[in-house]
């Protein structure tokens, strides 16, 4: 070392004397953290494809060019959902009770949706007036009471002569998913992570939660029309929030619905994105806005049929969103001649439905499916206490009936659909594999980047000279204005050396730590560099974290079609990058060690990426179809990938690094709780087959790691 160098060295370790680690070991990048940076760069790129998408719908100039998009964009729902249902078995319908309240009666059914998936739901029925009446689809938001909730409006359709459905969505009400009759609650939370929970399974098969959430109402409207006192011609719906949501969905999907009313929930992305992020499971389709879509597009399906937005002046979802979606619609209505047949009306107050809401809703479907007839006002209504709304013994459908739940359901659904175990026998045979899953890989993690680009620029923030090796807080800006952190383990010495990439999620903290793995391995002459991911926290959160984890940031990510494992594989790629580029590392020796979800990148990065010589895997997940194994599983958001199990798995991405040496320490599931050996081995047996065939057994060796054995035994 020159004494120039030696000089800047001891300058920057007494700047730092007496700092506690965490200090600086965290990125010091003022106003916008690596997770901040990340989610700007995701919305950058929403934004420049909705920008895309407006200037499509405005080169619109006749009824014809209108009613091509709506077939385009009802077919792209439809796949970006997992399609619905093709059959329509028997409602099986069970009368459970009715309460008679003068004037109107409420009946107590319970409905299959899809055979041994019971929806509980209140059938509101007005007491005067001749039959058939006109009939509301009312889905309800995102209560825990779910059919419970808003019973206002339902009382108030019903005294004007509309039948009501009110069911019970999945999540929410008698339907809780994740049941536990000990704690008498849901085992991952509220509805949100009841919904967001489920839907993470359904991901990894190219399916949405919404598939299911729409099914339950079409199969709602069928029960409707099946009633002899009911005019199926006169079919409307409307709901709020979560409601609102599935009322725009069901009314763009069901031909049926002849006028729909949905209430605090239309806006747009380019406000949402702006303002408040991605919301539940069901409001958020991977690829909506790398495929041209904007929520507007479902209130154009509808056209030219009447359609009523309801809003409110202090909702958290965006007013302007909503404007910006009213005026682009109602341009689109204009096209068919009927401009006037889309309305908006806002009401006062938060997010909900206000009385003066309610009322124009009256109005509005009294207008157009009462033929005028009729008083929207609205007279108080004395509401029976919950208990007396209930359809089951118990108050859920899991211990009082059983039957399918979303899990087994998406079970079933992805078993059929799962790719087959990819086969290689043969050395010959890797290369044809290898090319199919970096295709694969590509296409559905989003893994573009080719390896051998432009070193990312790197930054040392702090340096601190340790006995055997110096120690770097560093950052790559791996996006132009976007930067992940890390830290550089440089041992004492001069020419090139081999190289571990270190990936971990983990705060940065206990890897600095005098002792620790990395240490070890950097006075064994090796020089380390540990990434975190864009967008894991580089400070342990405080208390305890929920099952479902970063959702927010992995819906971002999938809107624009991409996915964070495919993000963070890329991460690893620019760190190789970066390695090759630096005269003290052997380019022919790198190799890759990741801890945790941090193992799913990157084996990504490795199959497209030759660079990185080995892989080393400790506590990392073993195979995205556990998902379908056992309903529990906690931040696998972090990993998912939208349809990754209709191409691949984790296990045949390591048979795909043939003939590069692969060590998986201390496997575990989708909960992180450790996997026996006999438990692993019956997992990815076609791995191990496989293995054999290629005459290399040993290749892919499954070890377990006592908590005093240091790393590098591992890792050579």
């Amino acid at each position: 070392m020159t004494p120039l160098r030696l000089r800047i060295c001891v300058a920057t370790l007494v700047s730092v004397a007496g700092l506690p680690a965490q200090d600086w070991l965290v990125f010091p990048q003022p106003g916008e953290g690596t997770r901040d940076q990340l989610t700007r760069h995701l919305d950058e790129t929403g934004q420049r494809l909705l920008r895309e998408r407006a200037r499509t719908v405005a080169s619109l100039s006749a009824r014809e060019g209108a009613e091509r998009r709506q077939r385009q964009v009802r077919e792209k729902i439809l796949e970006l959902i997992g399609g619905l249902p093709a059959e329509r078995p028997p409602l099986n319908t069970r009368h459970v009770g009715t309460v008679d309240r003068g004037d109107y009666r409420f009946e107590k059914i319970i409905y299959e949706s899809l055979p041994g998936f019971y929806v509980p739901a209140n059938v509101y029925v007005p007491a005067r007036g001749r039959p058939p009446y006109p009939a509301i689809l009312m889905p309800v938001g995102h209560s825990a009471e779910g059919k419970e909730g808003e019973r206002v409006a339902a009382v108030g359709l019903a005294r004007k002569g509309f039948v009501v459905l009110k069911y019970d969505p999945v999540g929410q009400g008698e339907r809780l998913q994740y049941y536990d009759p000990d704690l008498r609650a849901s085992k991952v939370g509220g509805p949100t992570q009841e919904h967001s929970h489920a839907n993470a399974p359904m991901m990894l098969i190219g399916d949405n939660l919404a598939r299911y959430r729409i099914w339950d109402g079409m199969r709602g409207i069928d029960y409707l029309v099946s009633r002899r006192d009911v005019d199926p011609n006169r079919i409307g719906c409307t709901g709020c929030s979560g409601g609102g949501t599935l009322t725009t969905y069901i009314a763009a999907l069901d031909e049926r619905v002849k006028a729909a009313a949905p209430a605090c929930y239309i806006t747009s992305w380019e406000q949402l994105l702006e303002k408040l992020g991605p919301q539940d499971a069901e409001q958020t389709f991977p690829r909506f806005l790398a495929e041209g879509l904007n929520i507007a597009d479902f209130v154009e399906l509808f056209a030219p049929k009447p359609y009523l937005i309801a809003s409110t002046i202090e909702d958290f979802f965006p007013l302007e969103g909503a404007r910006q979606t009213f005026d682009e619609a109602r341009k689109f209505y204009a096209l068919f001649g009927a401009r006037d047949r889309l309305e908006w009306f806002v009401g006062p107050g938060p997010h909900g439905v206000p009385l003066q809401s309610r009322e124009a809703i009256y109005e509005f479907f009294i207008r157009h499916l009462k033929n005028g007839e009729g008083d929207p006002r609205e007279a108080p209504a004395e509401l029976d206490p919950p208990e007396n709304i209930l359809c089951t013994e118990t108050g859920q459908v899991s211990d009082s009936l059983g039957g399918e739940t979303l899990f087994t359901l998406n079970r079933k659904r992805g078993l059929a659909m799962m790719a087959a175990r990819p086969a290689a026998s043969t050395p010959a045979e890797v290369p044809a594999l290898q090319t199919r899953l970096i295709e694969a890989v590509r296409q559905v993690a989003g893994v573009r980047l080719a390896p051998g680009g432009r070193p990312p620029e790197a930054r040392v923030h702090r340096r601190e000279i340790r006995p055997g090796y110096t120690l770097e807080l560093v950052s790559l800006e791996v996006e132009r204005g976007v930067s992940l952190t890390g830290l550089l383990f440089v041992p004492v010495g001069e020419g090139a050396r081999p190289a571990v990439l270190a990936v971990d999620a983990r705060p940065k903290q206990a890897a600095a730590a005098a002792g620790s793995d990395l240490e070890e391995l950097a006075r064994a002459g090796y020089l380390v560099l540990l990434i975190q991911p864009r967008g894991t926290p580089e400070v342990a959160p405080a208390g305890a974290t929920n099952l479902v984890g970063d959702f927010a940031l992995a819906f971002r990510a999938a809107l624009i079609g991409e996915s964070l494992a495919g993000v963070r594989a890329e991460d690893v790629i620019r760190s190789v990058d970066y390695l090759v580029s630096r005269s003290d590392v052997d380019p022919a020796r790198i190799s890759g060690y990741a801890y945790g979800q941090a193992g799913v990148y990157l084996l990504h990065a490795a199959l497209v990426d030759d660079r990185i010589r080995g892989v080393a895997l400790e506590r990392a997940p073993a195979a995205y179809r556990l998902a379908l194994e056992r309903p529990i599983h906690r931040h696998l958001y972090e990993i998912a990938i939208p349809g990754v199990l209709r191409r691949y798995d984790l296990d045949d991405l390591i048979l795909a690094l043939h003939p590069r040496p692969v060590r998986v320490i201390n496997p575990v599931d989708l909960l992180d709780r450790p996997l026996r050996l006999a438990e692993y081995r019956r997992l990815c047996a076609a791995l191990m087959e496989n293995s054999k065939k290629l005459g290399a057994p040993e290749r892919v060796a499954v070890l377990y790691r006592g908590g005093r054995e240091p790393l590098r035994r591992f890792l050579e």
